[in-house]
């Protein structure tokens, strides 16, 4: 393959990716399984230390499991949104226009939890796994590009602190959440903010 075809297939991709925005307003419009299946399994082709792939990934359709994440999640947003959270966050918080309020969390087809295996356990022994935070970024890097490129929409959602998915995805001892994501198509009417990206400059240089 020739130097200009590689640059073609860049630009084609970096023009489809610019188009990806994270979305709060979700359609209740159902959405194949198999498609959320396969974006999964994309996401877990990702590489990682020592290819000990230290993730777990929890689909959540069922609508009352939704509904407890949903209480769980907002009991916690509501205390960071009104006690925790220092003013300068919620500052930089405005433009999004977000509050303590996830309702997208019961009207997305989809919930996809992701969790971080902080060691392997096997039969009851522990095992060590390595790089285990870069790992799973990569993962869920993978997992939103994939989201993108099949048509869907989601939002990358961190509840803090999340201990409450591990127990509500009766998830073992050697496992903390990572990162909650919303699934599905965008309603008629959602709305995302106008966002300035910063110049190659500013984020890259050439040495």
């Amino acid at each position: 393959m020739s130097n200009s075809k590689r640059l073609e297939l860049c630009n084609a991709f970096e023009q489809r990716m610019k188009t990806r925005r994270s979305v709060r307003e979700f359609s209740k419009m159902e959405v194949s399984q198999e498609i959320i299946e396969k974006i999964v399994r994309i996401s877990a082709s990702a590489p990682s230390g020592a290819n000990k792939e230290p993730w777990y990934f929890s689909i959540v359709k069922d609508r009352k499991i939704k509904k407890e994440i949903r209480i769980a999640a907002e009991k916690e947003e509501k205390s960071f949104y009104t006690q925790r959270a220092p003013q300068s966050w919620l500052n930089d918080l405005n433009k999004f226009g977000t509050d303590w309020n996830k309702e997208f969390i019961e009207i997305a087809p989809y919930i996809i939890v992701v969790f971080k295996q902080i060691y392997d356990l096997n039969n009851g022994q522990k095992y060590k796994n390595y790089y285990v935070n870069e790992s799973v970024g990569i993962a869920c890097g993978m997992l939103l590009t994939a989201i993108h490129s099949a048509g869907l929409v989601a939002l990358t959602h961190t509840p803090s602190p999340m201990g409450f998915l591990e127990q509500i995805c009766k998830r073992p001892e050697n496992e903390r959440a990572y990162l909650l994501i919303p699934v599905g198509l965008p309603s008629k009417n959602a709305r995302v903010p106008v966002l300035k990206k910063k110049s190659f400059s500013e984020y890259c240089e050439v040495i």
